[in-house]
């Protein structure tokens, strides 16, 4: 049973990386080079760009990541700093949570580029997932 979930989701992660790739050949070209903030699908109903599309992609890959992970090595909820007892998707989702909000402070505050709040956002998601 194990082996076949665990070869299940190994197919899942090479779709994932599969779609991933298949997005990277979609970024429009101009003046023979890659504009990675062109719209992928011009004219469509959303401005689908591939920062966006990457980032839901992330997305999916630690949602199966963590289903995987969840199934394969089950653990026990630990009360962190907190005082709350989490699991390892209750941390994914705190630390998502809370790097949004540092994203959106940075670029209220700072402007663009967003690439500081990026590194302050893995760091409290590295602080999230050791102490809460």
């Amino acid at each position: 049973m194990r082996r076949s979930i665990s070869i299940g989701f190994a197919l899942a992660g090479l779709l994932w990386l599969g779609v991933l790739a298949w997005l990277t050949t979609r970024v429009p070209m101009r003046d023979e080079a890659r504009d990675w903030t062109g719209s992928l699908d011009p004219g469509g109903w959303m401005a689908w760009t591939f920062p966006a599309a990457l980032f839901f992609t992330i997305i999916a890959g630690l949602l199966i990541l963590f289903t995987w992970a969840a199934i394969r090595f089950p653990e026990t909820p630990r009360r962190g700093v907190l005082g709350i007892t989490t699991t390892r998707g209750d941390r994914l989702f705190i630390s998502l949570l809370g790097s949004a909000f540092i994203c959106l402070t940075w670029l209220g505050v700072m402007g663009t580029p967003v690439w500081g709040g990026l590194a302050v956002a893995l760091a409290y998601a590295a602080a999230v997932f050791r102490w809460v």
